[in-house]
Formats: C-alpha cells, structure tokens, sequence
C-alpha cells in the first residue's frame, strides 16, 4: 500500500482508501487484487455460463466462470484459479488454459484486475454450482445462439456481466485479433 493511503474501512475482501481527495475499493485477497474469467466452449459447442444471485445489485445475473485469486488464503497461478473456479462452478475440468489477456475491470474505482482465461479440452467432472453458499445455477448455450439467448435473459430482468461479449469474441480470436487455435 502506498503511504499517502488513507484506510477508511477495512473488510475481511474489500478496503476502502481514500488517496488525496480520490477514494477507491481495494481487493484484499492473495495480495493483488486478482481475478480470473473463464471462457469455456463444451465438446458439443456449447459455451458455459453460470446464473447466481448477486448481493451488490440485488439481482440475479448470468457471467461466465470466475472467481478470485488466492481467495483461499493461499497463492494461486491465474491458470490454477481457473481451473478450480471452473470445476466448482460448472463441473467442467479444462484439459489446458491459456491466459489471454488482464486488466482492470472499473480503473476508476477499484484495484481489482481480471484475467481473460480460455479454457480447452474440456470433460464434465461433477455438478458444480460453486462452493458454500453460491448456489450457481449453471447454463449450457449452443453458441451459436448465446447472445441471442443472453439477450433473453436480459429481457427477463437478469443483469448481464458487459465482460460476456468480449469472452464471446475471444473463444474465436485471440486478443489482437488473430484466429484461436
């Protein structure tokens, strides 16, 4: 933490600073604020996304996989954090991952960073529908109908996660715009 930090409440996940006249959110798990999305496409061409109950908003919202870095006290490797949000999320191993691309998801008001996370070679391992008290509702979309079907939910009153259409275009390109592998 920088020294002109001021703390003005401190949480078990988040802390809230004040930096001169700006205030901020701060993750405080495994000690950088991390976070990975996992883009996952099942065998039968179906993309993962999982529906659960968000306090923040009030609301039911549809994402995809993700999950903290480090949230169990230890240090995770962003394809490690993967790999375990995946399987407790969805039920669904990746035989390989492949980090895409991090970066902040609100720069003007939190610390926090995602990793965009492709997930390949996948083989249902278990139910999922996440650890504690979670209670994930996971969703397999033919893709071909996914933003059609994400714009159903939309309609029914979910909150959509923005960072789904970018996992969209990346199950078929990679950042820079080149094709996936």
């Amino acid at each position: 933490m920088r020294d002109d930090t001021e703390i003005l409440y401190q949480g078990d996940w988040l802390r809230l600073v004040r930096r001169g006249k700006w205030e901020a959110c701060e993750r405080t798990h495994g000690g950088n604020g991390m976070a990975v999305l996992v883009i996952a496409v099942t065998p039968d061409d179906e993309v993962l996304f999982v529906e659960q109950y968000r306090v923040p908003l009030g609301a039911r919202t549809i994402e995809m996989p993700a999950g903290l870095v480090g949230d169990g006290g230890g240090s995770d490797s962003l394809e490690d954090a993967a790999r375990r949000e995946l399987i407790e999320e969805t039920g669904w191993a990746a035989g390989r991952v492949e980090v895409l691309l991090t970066g902040p998801t609100t720069a003007g008001m939190s610390n926090e960073r995602v990793a965009f996370v492709r997930a390949r070679e996948l083989t249902r391992v278990g139910e999922g529908g996440g650890v504690d008290d979670e209670a994930i509702i996971v969703h397999t979309v033919p893709r071909a109908t996914a933003p059609a079907w994400l714009m159903q939910k939309h309609a029914e009153g979910f909150e959509l996660d923005l960072k789904l259409w970018a996992g969209l275009w990346m199950i078929d390109f990679n950042p820079d715009g080149s094709p996936a592998d």
